[in-house]
């Protein structure tokens, strides 16, 4: 997807010099951090725990011994986030068809209601197949009914495959209620599970309905077929590109608890000055949260430590404040460890809502997340590349430094998976840089394997050797970015 910026930027320069440090970054630098980060003592660093109480005292201690300044916008280092998590309480439900109650003969079900106490009679409910049609439009009459959704979405247009994306378009098409249809034999335990973890949202920018949740197809079809319907008949009959939906003759009386949990985490922000008020800004971004105690009960070893996912990203924003503190540059320097990055891009989101300075300033964005794959010598990609106007001028500072170009796009597979995300929505030149990304082979190895498990812990075979050269790279181009001569743009970021 490209993004149109705003902002007019000056021709880019291509006769870049590399700025001298006299010391590089080294791979015990950055171990000694990941050490401490993804350590059992953080426990996973999810929000809302001791975990995070330790992780941004951590990065806070950090910073000012690298030379920051706090810059949140209460002139301390930490910026609240206000999160929400929502759990099910007690529920009890009842579907009608013509003046009878169904008998149901399945239990599994799983009902979330936005706030604390939902109460409803009568509800309608439709089925809708997939919830939109192959050019993405509700078409279904989903107004103040219950949406019944498949799960499965391999017919939907590309934006829409998620269940969350189809979700909030049956929110904004006016849904009461929206129900995802799992299959018992693979997705529905999965659903269940996600729907029971209590997951982390950023309530300000939320798009839900009044009333979520998840049956398993065992439940649909012993729904649907005490109502006189025909399970297969209706699902074939959604396969249809314009699928308008089904009314179901059914009717459903719902009381649902549900246990709501709101609690502030924190960004984390430091600054370095700069000699040139108005100049603008460069921005350093990475999250500092993981997946905390995520393992089963039984399970001998259950944090999900987050070493390379991303402690390491934090380890190299730190050795990059460390180094780039050591001169005076023209511009504004910002760092930026988000939180719930995991859970969505929720600290980064609510940081475009309320920025500490103009995101118009930010003449380049850059998001350090999972750069503890590759090893030395790697190739530099950009997550983001065509969608900004710098891709020549962030590789003339990377061959600078003598690093080889990865030209293709395919890291942008990845561009709405990272924080810089949240901030290119806003028209802020955002971008990724380094080589984790280079090789895609290797990236999705890690994702495969270790990510968001027990094993993404520090070890002696973690390679951080390709993150030491990567950590290097950034501080070169902060200090190409921070500098008003050497990069001049003529209305920063807007």
């Amino acid at each position: 997807m490209r993004l149109i910026l705003r902002a007019v930027f000056a021709v880019v320069v291509l006769a870049v010099t590399a700025p001298s440090f006299a010391k590089g970054v080294s791979e015990a630098d950055l171990r000694e951090h990941i050490a401490v980060l993804a350590s059992d003592e953080f426990e996973g660093r999810k929000p809302g725990t001791e975990g995070e109480t330790k992780t941004v005292k951590y990065i806070a201690e950090q910073w000012a011994k690298a030379g920051l300044q706090p810059a949140a916008s209460d002139g301390s280092w930490f910026d609240p986030v206000p999160l929400i998590q929502r759990g099910r309480g007690d529920a009890t439900y009842a579907f009608n068809a013509k003046g009878r109650k169904l008998r149901i003969v399945s239990d599994e079900i799983v009902l979330i209601g936005k706030e604390a106490e939902y109460s409803k009679k009568d509800l309608p409910v439709i089925f809708t197949g997939i919830g939109v049609t192959s050019d993405g439009r509700v078409a279904a009459d989903v107004a103040g009914k219950l949406a019944m959704v498949l799960l499965e979405a391999d017919n939907a247009p590309e934006k829409l495959k998620t269940p969350k994306a189809r979700r909030e378009a049956l929110v904004a098409a006016g849904a009461e209620a929206v129900v995802f249809v799992g299959d018992s034999q693979g997705n529905w335990p999965v659903l269940r599970r996600q729907l029971l973890s209590r997951p982390i949202g950023l309530e300000s920018r939320e798009k839900r309905a009044m009333l979520e949740g998840a049956i398993s197809s065992e439940f649909a079809v012993a729904l649907v077929t005490a109502a006189g319907r025909d399970w297969d008949k209706l699902r074939a009959h959604s396969k249809g590109a314009d699928y308008a939906g089904e009314a179901l003759g059914i009717d459903a009386d719902f009381e649902v608890r549900t246990d709501i949990y709101r609690f502030n985490s924190s960004n984390v922000i430091g600054k370095l000055a700069g000699r040139k008020k108005g100049s603008g800004a460069v921005l350093f971004t990475g999250h500092w949260d993981h997946l905390g105690i995520c393992g089963p009960e039984d399970a001998p070893d259950r944090i999900c430590n987050g070493a390379v996912d991303n402690a390491s990203g934090i380890a190299v924003l730190t050795e990059v404040a460390q180094r780039l503190a050591k001169k005076r540059h023209d511009r504004d320097i910002y760092f930026l460890a988000t939180t719930g990055e995991e859970s969505g891009l929720l600290g980064a989101y609510a940081y475009t809502d309320k920025p500490v300075f103009p995101l118009k300033d930010i003449v380049i964005s850059l998001n350090v997340d999972t750069i503890a794959i590759a090893g030395r010598n790697s190739k530099v990609a950009i997550i983001g590349r065509g969608t900004t106007p710098l891709d020549a001028t962030v590789e003339a500072v990377a061959k600078k430094a003598g690093r080889a170009i990865e030209s293709s796009t395919d890291s942008n597979e990845f561009i709405q998976r990272q924080d810089g995300w949240a901030l290119a929505q806003k028209g802020v030149p955002a971008l990724m840089v380094g080589g984790s990304f280079a090789d895609l082979d290797l990236m999705q190895k890690f994702l495969g394997s270790d990510y968001h498990g027990p094993n993404d812990e520090l070890t002696d075979k973690t390679e951080l050797g390709g993150a030491a050269e990567d950590a290097d790279l950034h501080i070169a181009l902060g200090a190409y970015f921070a500098d008003s001569r050497k990069y001049k743009s003529t209305k920063a970021g807007e």
